[in-house]
């Protein structure tokens, strides 16, 4: 029974760092303000996903970007 509170504290820090992971919703402007551009349903490959413009627009940028 000892283990049960440290098992939750580990669980709330998994599923706090998960939240984290999600694509940042923005606007085409905040797209290219960190340095992307958006592009419908899917990124070329080599890009990368950073975000999202619109609903079916995501927010890509080179995986090489300084």
């Amino acid at each position: 029974m000892r283990i049960l509170p440290l098992l939750s504290a580990l669980l709330l820090l998994v599923l706090q760092g998960a939240a984290g992971l999600s694509l940042a919703r923005g606007s085409p402007q905040d797209c290219e303000r960190r340095g992307g551009f958006c592009s419908p349903r899917s990124c070329p490959p080599g890009i990368g996903r950073i975000g999202l413009c619109s609903e079916h627009d995501f927010c890509c940028r080179s995986r090489w970007y300084p």
